[in-house]
C-alpha cells in the first residue's frame, strides 16, 4: 500500500470561481469531471469515479487549491 504523503492526490479541487452560484472545478486522475458547488458534489464525483471510500478531509488524499473542503465562497 502506498503512503499518501508520497504521491499526487487523485482528486484536485481548484479555487472558488466567483460566479453565480460560486463553484470549484474538480479533476479526478487528471480529467476535469465537473463543477462542484459544495462538498457533496465532490463526494458524488468521487463516487462516480469509484473513489467512494476516499476521505476528502484526510491530508494528502485530495489537493485543495485556494481553500479547504469548507471553502465554497470567495
Amino acid at each position: 500500500m502506498s503512503d499518501p504523503q508520497h504521491h499526487h492526490p487523485h482528486v484536485v479541487v481548484h479555487p472558488v470561481v466567483d460566479a453565480t452560484p460560486p463553484f470549484r472545478r474538480v479533476d479526478i486522475l487528471g480529467v476535469q469531471v465537473g463543477k462542484a458547488h459544495s462538498l457533496r458534489d465532490v463526494v458524488e464525483f468521487c463516487r462516480r469515479a469509484g473513489l467512494e471510500d476516499l476521505d476528502l478531509e484526510l491530508e494528502g488524499s485530495v489537493q485543495w487549491i485556494g481553500g479547504g473542503p469548507h471553502q465554497w465562497e470567495e
